[in-house]
């Protein structure tokens, strides 16, 4: 019952916001359960061309898809080395890397501020990828140093008599070994910076060629008050959420199998 009633609660307003961009203004605010007198799809268009959703979508992409794969990449290999070796200071390492956990993002952007200007790489993409990069490592390196505690070292071993180098043991054992763990940790990852707000916010101020949905989605909803286009606000938003939910439903079965495969194991 609980589960029913939690399902309504996400379910029904994502209806809603996406049964809203086919409706006028006066369906908006009339009757909430009213389906669209019409198929209209005008206010997509005008989310897309005079909002400038599409810019917004294609810079967000580029900038999650980056951050992601060095996300992936440096935080699978910091997580392999601190979960399968012993050396000098490892333990305080991979505790570092977890204190990141509970050190909110908002105490950091005057710092991050200045520290991203001062390299120059402030209303770039590049340095937003970057700071998705180290906003995402504690989180990653925390799960998959788990999930690498959990195989089997007889098969390490046994590259290792084979001749195998640590690194041809990582990519062609172990990674392929992790392949449920790591998939679930990059669809949160991507999630995660899909719908990043802040960070954006305060390094890419400078330049609205340059926002990510975020931001022109914050602008959107600024204009549709004065424009009154709440449909073409409610389109943006479902422009939005649906790339999210299609890589959910397609990543569904791999997300519930690394987390449970790294619970049994």
């Amino acid at each position: 019952m609980a589960l029913a009633v939690w399902a309504l609660l996400i379910i029904l307003p994502l209806l809603w916001t996406f049964l809203a961009s086919f409706k006028n203004n006066t369906e908006i605010f009339g009757d909430p359960l009213q389906l669209p007198g019409a198929l209209r799809l005008d206010s997509w268009g005008r989310a897309w061309d005079k909002a400038h959703i599409g810019q917004y979508m294609l810079n967000t992409v580029i900038v999650v898809f980056f951050g992601t794969a060095g996300t992936m990449v440096f935080g699978s290999m910091a997580a392999y080395v601190l979960a399968r070796y012993q050396f000098f200071g490892h333990k305080l390492i991979y505790y570092y890397f977890v204190a990141g956990l509970a050190f909110p993002v908002f105490l950091a952007l005057g710092p991050l501020f200045f520290v991203v200007q001062q390299v120059g790489l402030l209303n770039s993409h590049f340095g937003l990828v970057l700071v998705y990069i180290a906003y995402s490592l504690p989180f990653t390196v925390f799960f998959l140093a788990a999930f690498f505690r959990t195989l089997p070292e007889a098969v390490a071993e046994a590259a290792t008599i084979d001749g195998a180098s640590h690194t041809r043991t990582f990519f062609q054992i172990m990674v392929p070994m992790a392949k449920p763990g790591l998939i679930s940790i990059t669809i949160f990852n991507i999630l995660g910076q899909w719908n990043q707000y802040l960070l954006p916010l305060v390094l890419l101020a400078g330049d609205p060629d340059k926002w990510v949905l975020t931001q022109g989605i914050a602008k959107i909803s600024t204009l549709a008050g004065y424009e009154a286009d709440w449909p073409g606000l409610f389109a943006a938003l479902s422009m939005t959420i649906l790339p999210v939910m299609v890589i959910y439903i397609i990543f569904q079965r791999q997300i519930q199998s690394g987390l449970s495969s790294g619970a049994l194991k």
